[in-house]
C-alpha cells in the first residue's frame, strides 16, 4: 500500500509561483505513474500532469508551458512547480499514484486522458489560492 501527502500550497497573487511536493511512503514500487490533480469549489476534479516511471509526461493544455512535474526517486517524491499563476488555478491539489500499466498507458497519450479513475491511491490534498 502506498501513502501521499502533499504539501506547499499557499496563498499567492496573480502571476506569482508555488511548488508543490508529494512525498510517497510504502510500497512504491508498485507505482507505475504520478500525477496531479486538482479540483476548484463546484466543479469536478481535473488531471494537471501525469509522469510514468520511464520519464514520459503529459500535461494538460491549461499547464502546458506554466507548470512541470518531475519526480525524484530516490526521495520518493514528486513535484509540481507551477508558475504564471492565475485566479483560474485557484483549487485543491492533490497527488494520485497509478498501479496500472494500461492506464498509465492512457494517461500520458496528451491532453484530457488524465482520469481520475485511473489512479488508485490519493493524497490528502494541499491548497492553492491565488488572487487578482
Amino acid at each position: 500500500q502506498v501513502q501521499l501527502v502533499e504539501s506547499g500550497g499557499g496563498s499567492v497573487q496573480s502571476g506569482g509561483s508555488l511548488r508543490l511536493s508529494c512525498a510517497a511512503a510504502g510500497y512504491t514500487h508498485s507505482t507505475i505513474c504520478m500525477a496531479w490533480f486538482r479540483q476548484a469549489p463546484g466543479k469536478e476534479r481535473e488531471g494537471v500532469a501525469v509522469i510514468a516511471n520511464d520519464g514520459n509526461i503529459n500535461y494538460e493544455d491549461f499547464a502546458k508551458g506554466r507548470f512541470t512535474i518531475s519526480q525524484d526517486n530516490a526521495k520518493n517524491s514528486l513535484y509540481l512547480q507551477m508558475n504564471s499563476l492565475k485566479p483560474d488555478d485557484t483549487a485543491m491539489y492533490y497527488c494520485a499514484a497509478g498501479f496500472d500499466f494500461r492506464g498509465c498507458s492512457l494517461a500520458i497519450q496528451g491532453p484530457g486522458t488524465i482520469f481520475p479513475h485511473i489512479f488508485g491511491t490519493w493524497g490528502q490534498g494541499t491548497q492553492v489560492t491565488v488572487s487578482s
